[in-house]
């Protein structure tokens, strides 16, 4: 019987590589982010700062860093930009002084009527219906989930 040695691997394609999709897939969705939000006068990671906050409010600075996958060393200059922007306030935690606790303040629930906008926005650039979304959503969240571990 005669043996034949298995193929060699091909060479790497970039496009077969997983992480450079979503890399690519994050820039793009950076530059659709960019316009929209300047007209709000945020950054995309004060954007999902607010949306944290719009979704709850008044959270600690440690459940809004886990929330978005952030260390408090990233979030605090985001966070006191922020409030010197008026849209959120910063204050020590009465129960526990360790904790800074974020609040919205009257602008920054404000810019939630002009921030509606952006989700449609974003969802009609994607080509995708909102079950496609979903669903592709679902899937990269349990990919995120798998490479943590």
């Amino acid at each position: 019987m005669l043996m034949t040695a298995p193929a060699p691997p091909s060479d790497p394609k970039l496009d077969d590589f997983l992480c450079f999709a979503l890399y690519s897939a994050s820039h793009a969705f950076n530059r659709l982010y960019k316009p929209l939000l300047d007209e709000l006068g945020l950054t995309y990671p004060q954007y999902l700062v607010m949306v944290t906050l719009w979704e709850r409010d008044d959270r600690t600075v440690g459940e809004i860093g886990e929330r978005l996958f952030l260390e408090s060393n990233t979030l605090t200059p985001l966070l006191k930009r922020m409030e010197t922007a008026g849209l959120v306030s910063r204050s020590r935690d009465p129960a526990d002084e360790r904790q800074v606790r974020l609040r919205l303040t009257a602008s920054g629930k404000a810019l939630l009527d002009k921030a509606r906008s952006v989700p449609p926005c974003v969802q009609e650039a994607t080509g995708l219906t909102a079950e496609e979304a979903r669903s592709l959503t679902d899937q990269i969240a349990a990919l995120r989930t798998a490479l943590s571990r």
